[in-house]
């Protein structure tokens, strides 16, 4: 009996990162050590780093964020939307779908990407890939449905 309540206990660590002085744990700082080596092992230099640079290098300026930029984001993005049939045609209330004007604008953002790669602020960065992921694939759904469409039709006028 008394080896089945041996069984049945359990044990508790102390996983908090003070002791009840308010001090890190000799545990806690270790381990901080370690993943920082882990991570400094992991990561490599790059060419322009070298061994003597200082630990503490500030940050580059970051760019700064234009409305104008993302407003013309939004505008392509629109407009690409628009012709993979996310909006209706308001004079016949159908969705407009054209695939080919939908590739032009997905390849301006892509373009628009490229040529402004390292030089947008984070936000707008994020912005442009989302969209450009988003209008990707909707692109491919539409393109797809247009050939499932296409070879039903085929199927339909064989006799």
């Amino acid at each position: 009996m008394s080896e089945k309540k041996q069984e049945e206990s359990f044990r508790v660590i102390d996983r908090r990162p003070f002791t009840s002085e308010g001090e890190l744990r000799k545990e806690v700082v270790e381990e901080a050590e370690r993943e920082a080596k882990r991570e400094a092992a992991m990561r490599p230099l790059a060419p322009a780093e070298s061994v003597t640079a200082p630990a503490a290098v500030p940050p580059a300026e970051l760019p700064a964020r234009l409305p104008a930029f993302e407003n013309l984001v939004r505008m392509l993005g629109s407009n690409a939307a628009m012709v993979l049939g996310a909006y209706a045609d308001p004079r016949s209330g159908q969705p407009m779908i054209d695939p080919e004007a939908a590739r032009e604008l997905i390849d301006m953002l892509d373009a628009l990407h490229e040529k402004t790669k390292g030089n947008l602020a984070p936000e707008e960065d994020t912005l442009l890939m989302d969209l450009l992921g988003k209008l990707k694939m909707t692109f491919l759904e539409v393109n797809q449905a247009i050939a499932a469409q296409a070879a039903q039709v085929k199927a339909k006028a064989r006799p």
